[in-house]
């Protein structure tokens, strides 16, 4: 059964005056990649593909994310992905082939948090809760999906963890 991993960017900085797809995670930001990457390998095991947004934060999360991987996943930087809404999104990850079991797909909101609220079953509490709250940065949602990759849009899946760091154990670096 196929694994989908959504993360939205850390916090980026807003310091300089910078096109908005050149803006670097801050100091927390970079922290929180790395504090949210040192959870990843014990939930996913290992992350067959990482579908990454061009823009400078979105893969700078991904490089600190991956830190704790023993084996580095495949990694596609797409400018498609960079801002993308739910059915962009939706329409990217239907290209994929079943050798991708486990994927992970780093952007930006608000398309991640309406694709976990297209994708999720609506009877788990913690999708009751997403769809009235928010999805910050550096939160991640896990689905376990029911349907191949071409079929994913027809159907409801399991949410399996919905992480911010803010929950997460540890260190705040």
């Amino acid at each position: 059964m196929p694994m989908l991993h959504l993360l939205r960017h850390a916090k980026s900085s807003w310091k300089d005056d910078l096109a908005d797809h050149e803006r670097p995670l801050n100091r927390r930001g970079r922290a929180a990649a790395r504090q949210i990457g040192r959870h990843l390998p014990s939930l996913a095991g290992g992350i067959d593909l990482v579908l990454c947004s061009s823009a400078v934060r979105t893969r700078e999360t991904l490089d600190l994310a991956l830190v704790g991987f023993a084996i580095r996943p495949r990694c596609l930087i797409e400018d498609g992905l960079y801002l993308a809404d739910c059915d962009r999104l939706l329409r990217r990850l239907r290209q994929l082939s079943e050798p991708d079991r486990q994927v992970l797909l780093i952007g930006h909101n608000p398309g991640l948090h309406d694709l976990v609220l297209a994708l999720a079953e609506p009877g788990d509490p913690r999708v009751q809760a997403l769809a009235v709250g928010k999805f910050p940065t550096a939160a991640r949602a896990s689905l376990w999906l029911s349907t191949s990759w071409p079929a994913l849009a027809g159907a409801r899946h399991r949410l399996v963890d919905y992480v911010t760091v803010g929950a997460l154990p540890g260190d705040q670096d």
